[in-house]
């Protein structure tokens, strides 16, 4: 008999803890709860939820499809369909694989009655619109925005929110730009109300500056980015937080703080893979164009090849990688791939079948193939470049087809007209604010300007575009915000001082006090020793009651195999979802369709054999390491965050400076006053 009280108890332990945010002890309480008598159909749903906000991705989609089942068993069917569409949504934003959000939205359709409208007809409508966005189906997705807008409007707010997210951008897509970035305002302002649940409210904040991002309105997106981390330092959940920083490290680059920029994207990276799979290829690109602008060649190709491996598009970063490596005639042959047949990738910012998703490659185009000579190459891709800014309306777009025509004319001899471009291209990628492709232009404007036997300005353009990459290849990992100069001598000094139960904390002259916890023992190591990396092993060994058994033990024996039983098992029903999408796919002729879901069939078979040996045998790897990854990167961002709460300069400074994954560090800017008093 099952033991009602004990589930009744760890039930509304779980609900209390999920109630405060603490989301791994509501995670453990629902699954004491599961333990004790189960969790019917309301109970289930919660747990989901919950699973997804620890950062248990497989079993919350375990857990709506568990839901699914049974409701469609019990007869439920709108119960049943709105269970399937949380799995749908969640493989949408979370894994990048299509053909499995095709098939359990085709399971949801096939229990909704169209005639009686419900949310769960809303958020049919709204994943099916993205779907059809990021498979390249503009006029099905159009259809489906207007119906997720129409239906959610009177059933289901969030599932609205979403769908005008989409509508703005396939207006954009259009090329109606003002008003595609009006109806993008409208949503972005309508979901700072605070109305929306915290996921729906992330996947609206985070698609808007995806779509901000890939039309290079750069300081819109930056405005964006901004409003979505203030509200993610103490709302987001599930992969949110790791997508907040993917964006702002794109800011960071863009604005020529490379080495900060590096930092937050490999803590994105950190963050990001307990959920995403395929789609950490997207922070791993960003990692790589990074590098590429560091002067650290080897590191953007290993980054772009890893993003590559998870079969995300690493192009044009791995052309230009090539171009700066000297083998300018790989790197002319694959980007002439990339245009020719582009991996269909639903990337988030740059939708397949778009001007915007073509731009990138053309710029990339018309460097390489001038470095080789090929101008009649060069002219097109510039020609349709140029085209694309037009049609889009963006200053960088537009800075970028000046470079172009700049980098052809000079090419073709044309000194007088290529000053002028480089000089345009110059004045536009300062007035984005983007100093790495402004010191670009100046190097070339610098070259335009030999040319014409100008060596006084060549020689300041050149001199003042070398001082800025190199301040972006070597700066210190800085927000670049200046101090007023150094703090009086009698400010009390930064303080990180454990006093029993409580932290001592000290910072610019503001004390407060912090509650002990492993994350603040973790930090009190960090600081003491700034520039140094801590293996996290270390870290947990250090924080035991007997640090040599705990680092012996850690180190020692089988430490488990790279995917548990329940990844594999996900996996597997996956690779089932996408056989049975190939094969509609060829019912309908879809070649494109097809094309996507082998794809991704050759991602899951790598996965999968990455980690099984031969004889079907588990390939064991690191497993403590990755807990004691996990563990300690929950514990400082913890702390960190309830030093925030009481001093938010302090937090803003630990969000630059502290890095975590296997390796955890501090890392200061040199230019501040250095040192903590431990």
């Amino acid at each position: 008999m099952a033991d009602t009280s004990g589930e009744e108890i760890a039930l509304g332990r779980a609900r209390d803890a999920a109630a405060r945010g603490a989301w791994a002890d509501a995670y453990t309480g629902y699954l004491e709860a599961r333990g004790s008598g189960g969790l019917g159909p309301a109970e289930l749903a919660e747990f989901a939820s919950v699973a997804y906000a620890a950062g248990h991705l497989d079993v919350a989609i375990e857990t709506w499809e568990r839901l699914h089942e049974e409701l469609s068993r019990l007869g439920e069917d709108i119960g049943a369909a709105g269970a399937a569409v949380r799995v749908a949504m969640h493989l949408l934003f979370d894994t990048a694989l299509m053909a499995p959000v095709r098939g359990w939205l085709h399971r949801a359709e096939r229990l909704l009655d169209p005639a009686t409208p419900t949310p769960v007809h809303a958020w049919f409508a709204a994943v099916r619109a993205f779907e059809r966005l990021l498979s390249g189906d503009l006029d099905a997705a159009r259809d489906w925005a207007d119906q997720a807008i129409e239906t959610g409007s009177h059933t289901d707010p969030a599932a609205a929110a979403i769908g005008r997210v989409a509508r703005a951008r396939l207006v954009i897509l259009d090329g109606d730009v003002p008003r595609g970035l009006e109806l993008l305002d409208e949503a972005g302002t309508a979901v700072m109300t605070g109305d929306l649940d915290a996921l729906s409210t992330g996947v609206v904040y985070c698609e808007l500056v995806c779509a901000l991002q890939g039309l290079a309105q750069y300081d819109l997106a930056e405005q964006w980015t901004e409003a979505m981390e203030r509200w993610a330092r103490t709302n987001a959940i599930g992969s949110l937080h790791g997508r907040c920083r993917v964006h702002r490290a794109e800011i960071l680059r863009l604005r020529g703080q490379c080495a900060h920029a590096e930092q937050q994207v490999l803590l994105a990276c950190d963050e990001l893979r307990p959920y995403v799979r395929r789609e950490l290829g997207w922070p791993l690109t960003e990692l790589g164009r990074i590098r590429l602008r560091r002067g650290d060649l080897p590191g953007a190709e290993e980054a772009l090849l890893a993003a590559h491996g998870l079969g995300w598009d690493p192009e044009p970063g791995l052309s230009l990688v090539r171009l700066a490596g000297g083998d300018a005639d790989t790197a002319a042959a694959a980007i002439r791939e990339a245009l020719a047949r582009p991996l269909p990738v639903p990337s988030k910012e740059l939708p397949p079948a778009s001007g915007l998703r073509r731009a990138p490659l053309l710029d990339a185009q018309v460097r390489i193939a001038v470095a080789r000579g090929d101008l009649e190459t060069a002219r097109a891709a510039a020609r349709e470049l140029d085209e694309v800014a037009v049609r889009f309306e963006s200053t960088a777009l537009a800075a970028s087809a000046l470079r172009a025509r700049g980098d052809l004319l000079l090419a073709e001899g044309d000194a007088v007209g290529a000053e002028a471009s480089f000089t345009g291209a110059v004045r536009a990628w300062s007035q984005v604010g983007a100093p790495y492709e402004t010191a670009e232009c100046r190097l070339r404007l610098a070259d335009a300007q030999g040319a014409l036997g100008n060596l006084r300005a060549e020689s300041l353009e050149r001199s003042a575009a070398r001082a800025e990459l190199d301040r972006i290849a070597h700066g210190p990992a800085t927000d670049g915000s200046a101090t007023d100069g150094p703090r009086a001598e009698t400010a009390e000094p930064d303080t990180f001082v454990r006093e029993g139960d409580h932290w001592r904390v000290v910072f610019d002259g503001r004390r407060t006090t912090v509650r002990d916890s492993k994350g603040m023992h973790h930090l009190a190591r960090l600081f003491a020793a700034p520039g140094r990396e801590f293996h996290v092993l270390d870290l947990v060994a250090a924080d035991s009651d007997d640090p040599a058994a705990a680092g012996r033990l850690s180190r020692a024996g089988d430490l488990g195999p790279l995917l548990d039983d329940r990844a594999k098992q996900m996996y597997r029903r996956r690779l089932a979802d996408i056989e049975e999408d190939i094969e509609d796919a060829r019912a309908d002729n879809d070649a494109a369709r097809q094309e996507q879901a082998g794809l991704e069939r050759e991602f899951l078979i790598n996965e999968l054999a990455r980690a099984v040996g031969l004889g079907g045998r588990d390939r064991h790897a690191g497993l403590a390491s990755e807990r004691a990854r996990a563990a300690v990167t929950q514990a400082v961002r913890k702390a960190i965050g309830r030093l925030r709460e009481a001093c938010p300069a302090l937090g803003d400074h630990l969000d630059r400076t502290v890095s975590t994954g296997t390796y955890c560090a501090y890392a200061p800017d040199p230019r501040l006053p250095s040192g903590w008093s431990t």
